[in-house]
């Protein structure tokens, strides 16, 4: 009789070390700028945040190149999300600008993290299903980037954000809402990483490098605040009529590819019209 340990087609016990390592660097990232937010030291906070999102991108995409992926995997960055990139954007900017401002201060704050936590759960409920080019809603690390790099450029111009608090408790209240509404934001998951390019765009990103590293805090909020402007402008411009539904609610994705169906069928039709009548 064989002996069970030795049967190699046993699934295996154990986390895989590179991917949560990963992970783990993301979540001590988050949790670093909680207590650098309470220190007073906001730069700092900011910059953690936007290290954690360099983390988050790495360790999917290492453990899909590494054949490492894993049910824990999933569920432990997801947590580690929650923390970076909920709870410490709002954190981080109750202690900036929110803490004086009572009752509002700490709803603003708690709006975002409660948002993100629906967004996070909504995304996790979508895997597989959601059309892969776009996301619905404003992803938490692009929420988080509008908020860090906002805390980011105030410290660096030394602004009392206690003086802005209320635009402030604002632009966090909007990010959260964006986290779960049904905006469509581009994913770029459709962009051929591996394709071979000209030179000179190559060269373009190094000039980019070159540009973002000379401000990178007022680069930041430019590209995160245009990002986040651009999924209510994509979904007006993808619908024929702008309804509730395609802002709050539940999940209408199938609404929107029936929309794009329609134009596309639409388009065929007008284009096999215009044949015939070139053919008479």
């Amino acid at each position: 009789m064989p002996d069970k340990h030795d049967d190699d087609s046993l699934p295996t016990r154990g986390i895989y070390l590179l991917p949560n390592l990963l992970t783990t660097a993301g979540l001590f990232s988050g949790f670093y700028a909680v207590v650098s937010s309470m220190n007073g030291h906001f730069i700092s906070a900011a910059v953690a945040i936007f290290i954690a999102m360099i983390f988050d991108g790495l360790d999917g995409r290492v453990a899909r190149m590494t054949n490492t992926q894993s049910e824990f995997g999933a569920e432990y960055d997801s947590m580690a999300d929650m923390v970076s990139f909920g709870i410490a954007p709002g954190l981080v900017a109750y202690n900036w600008a929110l803490s004086s401002f009572g009752k509002f201060g700490w709803l603003a704050a708690f709006i975002y993290v409660a948002c993100a936590a629906l967004r996070l759960a909504r995304f996790n409920t979508q895997v597989g299903v959601a059309d892969k080019r776009y996301f619905q809603g404003l992803a938490s690390p692009a929420a988080a980037g509008v908020i860090a790099s906002l805390i980011w450029v105030g410290s660096e111009y030394q602004i009392n954000g206690e003086e802005y608090g209320f635009i402030i408790g604002l632009v966090t209240i909007i990010a959260g809402l964006l986290m779960v509404s049904n905006f469509r934001y581009n994913s770029f998951k459709d962009v051929d990483w591996k394709g071979k390019v000209n030179f000179v765009f190559v060269l373009l990103i190094v000039l980019v490098f070159v540009v973002i590293a000379s401000s990178p805090e007022n680069i930041l909020l430019l590209i995160f605040g245009v990002y986040a402007c651009s999924g209510p402008f994509t979904t007006i411009r993808s619908v024929k009529k702008l309804k509730l539904e395609h802002v709050l609610g539940d999940d209408h994705d199938a609404e929107f590819r029936n929309e794009e169906l329609n134009k596309s069928t639409e388009t065929v039709e007008e284009n096999t019209e215009a044949e015939v009548k070139d053919t008479k």
